[in-house]
């Protein structure tokens, strides 16, 4: 199965597959077996994130609004009252499996500003260790057309990015990337797997078809390049079937894009690329050995922090001689760092009034040099 090695999966649900085109009501069927298969996979092990479309489609059946093309205060109406419509049947399809279901909405600053990307980040981390499914979608009602992602594709990509899923999913209405809109040219070709997203791959992408959907081929190469990049494989797949995830790998087609490099390796890229620093964690020999052999740096391991930087910049890390080890994601203020520098994790709430993490920088988040 193309699954089996996954253990932390992106899954994205386009808006034609959850909402009928000509009742514009949720296919309440279709999305049972779809939680079937993903409480399946959450039982071998496999932390799993839905994206979600269909908010907007679900809202103009709530709302009365018919096939009319909708202004962008309508489209937002809609979203604000087609979500609590979707997420109550995902909810009610979740709890026959005993799965406890969490709502983020999401916008583009979300995941492009960095102390916005770390909160959300965050979020979504700890509730997969609890166990839970994260269901995700943009934040419709308070996003402009100018600050829109535009598409759940990107979202999609987006998140698996921000929390370095080793796989993104896009179920859609179509099996695949073909050399041309098979809709359209009866001699398109089917292409089972991509290696690098060309200028000639995207110039096969079509706009999508008339209806509930948003994206098409073109959002979905782009959101197959954010992905790769980031470390991790992406896969289009036809959601139309019932139990389309089970049965992925087992039969049918699919196109699969390689990533670039593992996950891990794009994450501590990414980091190590930063421009600039704000300051510097200065740390005593323990820590230094502690993240030698692969440990986290801990408050009680710093012995001074230089420069005024916020929760979520990239800091240098040194030893005492000044001599720079590397760098990282800190998860403090310079404030908040020097109050917690020399303590024990278990001080650090009553010394900020709050429980942040045990970890000043987490060692996903740090870059040695050699």
């Amino acid at each position: 199965m193309i699954l089996q090695d996954s253990r932390r999966l992106v899954i994205k649900v386009g808006s034609a597959l959850l909402i009928d085109d000509t009742s514009h009501k949720i296919k309440n069927n279709w999305i049972e077996t779809l939680c079937a298969d993903i409480a399946d996979l959450k039982r071998d092990g496999v932390e799993i994130v839905i994206v979600s479309s269909g908010a907007i489609g679900a809202g103009r059946s709530v709302l009365k609004l018919g096939t009319k093309t909708l202004r962008l205060e309508e489209k937002q109406a809609a979203a604000a009252a087609g979500q609590i419509r979707l997420t109550n049947i995902w909810q009610e399809k979740f709890v026959a499996h005993e799965i406890v279901l969490a709502q983020i909405l999401l916008t583009p600053s979300d995941t492009e500003q960095r102390r916005r990307h770390l909160n959300a980040r965050n979020t979504i981390e700890t509730l997969l260790g609890l166990g839970s499914i994260p269901i995700i979608n943009e934040n419709d009602t308070v996003t402009t057309e100018e600050i829109r992602f535009g598409d759940n594709d990107r979202l999609a990509a987006r998140v698996a990015q921000m929390i370095a899923a080793d796989t993104l999913i896009l179920l859609s209405d179509i099996d695949g990337l073909y050399t041309a809109d098979p809709r359209k040219d009866p001699t398109a070709e089917f292409i089972d797997e991509v290696s690098e997203i060309t200028e000639d791959i995207k110039n096969m992408a079509s706009e999508a078809a008339p209806g509930n959907s948003s994206g098409g081929m073109v959002t979905k190469l782009a959101a197959a390049e954010i992905a790769t990049r980031a470390g991790c494989q992406v896969i289009i797949a036809d959601g139309r079937p019932k139990h389309s995830l089970g049965r992925l790998g087992l039969d049918g087609r699919f196109t699969r894009f390689i990533p670039i490099e593992s996950s891990s390796k794009a994450r501590k890229r990414w980091i190590a690329g930063a421009v600039s620093h704000a300051g510097v964690l200065n740390i005593d020999e323990g820590a230094v050995k502690a993240l030698r052999t692969g440990g986290s740096l801990l408050p009680a391991g710093i012995n001074h922090v230089e420069g005024s930087f916020e929760r979520g910049d990239t800091v240098i890390v040194s030893d005492l001689k000044g001599k720079r080890l590397g760098c990282g994601i800190c998860a403090y203020s310079a404030t908040d760092a020097r109050m917690i520098a020399g303590r024990k994790s278990g001080d650090i709430e009553g010394l900020l009034g709050y429980q942040g993490r045990d970890e000043i920088i987490h060692r996903d988040d740090l870059v040695l040099e050699d």
